[in-house]
């Protein structure tokens, strides 16, 4: 199962084709057919003939400004980031190979349509040619791109699919031979009992990872064209913005996953899609009966036993003196991989499965014109943990519910593991796009989605969900949802600034019921309890809050470490007069404690700092910082910020929210705002390593140099790749 044998460095024999001559000449002559414009933000706006000439020379422009985060996120979607990291990346790497497998991958590359094909060939050129011209750049593992590569990591999102596998219980079956065996060794065919399911969720008490979306129909517009806020919630850093033009119809600008080709969240000249992670139940675990009979492995399903497929993988990893592999046998069902075992029977799990169909959505909707089109990019139904927010300029807006949601028997239970064995149990297709909770041109003229349920995408017209089965959404409504519908609502005179200013909406509506009820038990609090005096002013202070976040409130700061204190929205609900009341002191104590007094503004504490390139920042209160007004999306803040302290701050430093925000308006032509946290390349000594702080942290968003003409005079740089 497993051997600790140290070898050389393997070297992937996919990966170890070397350049030839011919290869760097056909190179040469491509890119001197490719213009790059990098504007004065540094941003890369590419113009090729034909779209495999744009993809060639984003791909080099995103090379250009952080090769390292384009490797990371390929030796992560192969299953070879512990060939970089080390033993402890193992269990990672081997989750990711039960799904994506090299000579599967290759296949279906083979199998693609002609310019997918040419878009991968072109997209791996464009990185080969790269390292070739920047000999000083030493990879890590991966020296050579092959074009099926790109089918490992096809959708952009910040938790992919694969990622809802339990590491721990992966460990726990792979890693100890002795816990497949014991389930072997139950009778076969005992009771089937409740079993918890182990798939990742989110933890309510973190900070939200996720996004925010707003399309505004014309009808509620000054100008009469629609709208559209785009506003990731990743880590920061997460992607590239750049624009990619040629001459097959491609010009699309907007937010690019690090290695990718396509436009994750973004818009062309006359339609735009923002993509917030949904809470689809799409993924789902089969308790499968597992039988030996003569050393082969079976599983029961219906009457009948089918043998299960095994295969063997190796996991390579780094260590201090070289390479050293793991040898693992691993198995899968109809249904999918084996993760794990509960309660004697192995468990596999199910989830969409379609590279090449997903890269071929992930591109097709970048050249879309319209909601018909983009409506027609989506029946691959493969973008499969997203609701899209969509805007156009024939003034379409539309609320895409989850692109990938399997038909099941509604008698079952599928947010726990179900029986495998059982037949009816298997996914019997997907829904069609017009069988999920959209909603299109409802009559309000306003659509929002900030992870919450669909069932408020549109207020009063939203989506009804007793019209739905229960698997289509696994949570409810949130603290941003509200606080969304509450600045659109009865609004007719929207435009792109106002869109902006509702966007960075200061409100903090996840703070409504909390602080109230911690005013009713000081107001309740006995004269005799020592903290009715001792409270005294913080209350006071609380009392006369506003609920909105600043730079320079002082409530906010007591508010964001009270709520930490207690634990949350959930911990609040849960906790006693008292304890609401001992919360506030130890969050009085803690700032005194850190800043010497309780009394400091929340801009004193809240801070942006980015002092290298690196994907995990340090953070240093002695280095500088800029203020952060805005906080995070957990109590309700549109504009998020997730922060805390580390083991070596007292101020809080961010490293997720508010990633990426542009908004746009579709009219005769295309106009648009937008900032990216920090900036945009991640040099420390580049002078776009940091120059757009300040906008971020004030919400100033900077203009969009769409079209050729506006980027007349804000050229900073042209040139060819390789030049």
């Amino acid at each position: 199962m497993k051997k600790a044998l140290l070898t050389v460095l393997i070297v992937c024999t996919a990966c170890a084709s070397p350049e030839t001559s011919g290869d760097v000449a056909a190179w040469e002559a491509r890119a001197q057919e490719i213009t790059i414009i990098r504007d004065d933000w540094g941003i890369p706006h590419i113009y090729g003939t034909t779209d495999a000439d744009a993809v060639f020379g984003m791909i080099y422009a995103q090379a250009e400004d952080d090769f390292n985060r384009i490797e990371v996120n390929f030796l992560n979607s192969q299953g070879r980031l512990a060939e970089a990291e080390g033993e402890g990346e193992i269990w990672r790497d081997l989750r990711m190979k039960l799904f994506i497998d090299p000579v599967d991958m290759q296949a279906q590359y083979d199998a693609s349509p002609q310019w997918l094909k040419d878009l991968m060939d072109a997209w791996a050129d464009g990185l080969n040619y790269y390292l070739h011209t920047h000999p000083e750049v030493t990879p890590r593992v991966l020296t050579h791109f092959e074009p099926w590569m790109a089918l490992t990591f096809s959708e952009g999102s910040i938790g992919g699919d694969i990622e809802r596998v339990n590491l721990r219980e992966l460990e726990a079956f792979y890693g100890e031979p002795r816990t497949a065996q014991a389930a072997l060794d139950q009778p076969s065919r005992q009771p089937l009992t409740m079993v918890a399911s182990s798939l990742n969720e989110p933890d309510p008490n973190e900070e939200p990872r996720g996004s925010n979306g707003i399309s505004v129909a014309p009808e509620n517009t000054v100008n009469g064209n629609a709208l559209l806020l785009i506003n990731p919630h990743t880590s920061f850093f997460f992607r590239e913005e750049l624009h990619m033009v040629s001459e097959e119809g491609l010009d699309a600008y907007g937010a690019v996953t690090w290695g990718q080709f396509f436009v994750y969240q973004g818009f062309n000249e006359n339609a735009g899609w923002m993509h917030t992670s949904s809470g689809v139940d799409n993924i789902d675990e089969f308790l499968e009966t597992v039988v030996e009979r003569d050393g082969t492995l079976y599983y029961v399903y219906g009457d009948e036993e089918r043998e299960l497929t095994t295969r063997e993988l190796t996991v390579s990893y780094r260590t201090a003196t070289g390479m050293a592999e793991r040898d693992f046998t691993v198995y899968r069902t109809h249904h999918g991989p084996i993760v794990r075992e509960a309660d004697g029977r192995w468990v596999s799990v199910a989830l969409m499965e379609e590279p090449m169909n997903a890269l071929i959505q992930s591109y097709a909707r970048t050249k879309a014109q319209n909601y018909d089109e983009y409506i027609e990019s989506m029946r691959t139904h493969t973008n499969s943990s997203n609701n899209t927010l969509f805007a156009d300029s024939e003034g379409n807006i539309a609320y895409l519910h989850s692109n990938f949601i399997p038909v099941r028997d509604v008698r079952y239970d599928y947010l726990q593991p179900v029986d495998g064995s059982d037949p009816a149990t298997d996914w019997q297709g997907v829904h069609t796009v017009e069988e999920t909770p959209n909603s299109v041109n409802p009559p309000l003229g306003w659509l929002q989605n900030t992870n919450n349920h669909p069932f408020s995408a549109a207020g009063p017209d939203s989506p009804r969900k007793e019209d739905f089965p229960i698997y289509v959404q696994r949570s409810g409504e949130n603290a941003r949802g509200i606080h969304a519908m509450r600045v659109l609502e009865g609004r007719t005179d929207f435009t792109i600034q106002s869109l902006i200013d509702a966007a960075f909406d200061s409100y903090l509506t996840g703070f409504e019921d909390p602080i109230q009820a911690l005013l009713r038990a000081y107001d309740q609090a006995a004269p005799s309890d020592p903290l009715k005096d001792r409270m005294a002013d913080q209350i006071d202070m609380l009392r006369a809050w506003d609920l909105r976040w600043s730079a320079q409130s002082i409530p906010t700061s007591l508010a964001m470490f009270w709520g930490q204190e207690i634990g949350g929205g959930g911990a609040i609900q849960r906790a006693t007069p008292q304890q609401l009341l001992q919360a506030l002191a130890a969050a009085s104590d803690k700032l005194e404690a850190d800043f010497g007094t309780w009394r400091i503004p929340w801009g004193d504490i809240n801070r942006f700092q980015r002092l290298n390139g690196d994907i995990v920042q340090p953070f240093n209160d002695d280095e500088p910082s800029t203020p952060v007004p805005f906080a995070s999306g957990r109590w309700g803040s549109l504009a998020s910020f997730g922060a805390r302290a580390y083991p070596q701050t007292k101020k809080w430093y961010g490293t997720s929210g508010n990633s990426f925000v542009a908004v746009v308006e579709f009219g005769d032509q295309v106009r648009a705002r937008a900032v990216t946290a920090g900036g945009l390349n991640s040099d420390p000594a580049s002078p776009h390593f940091n120059d757009q702080t300040d906008r971020y942290s004030t919400g100033n968003l900077r203009d969009v140099y769409y079209y050729r003409a506006d980027l007349e005079g804000h050229i900073e740089r042209e040139y060819h790749p390789g030049n």
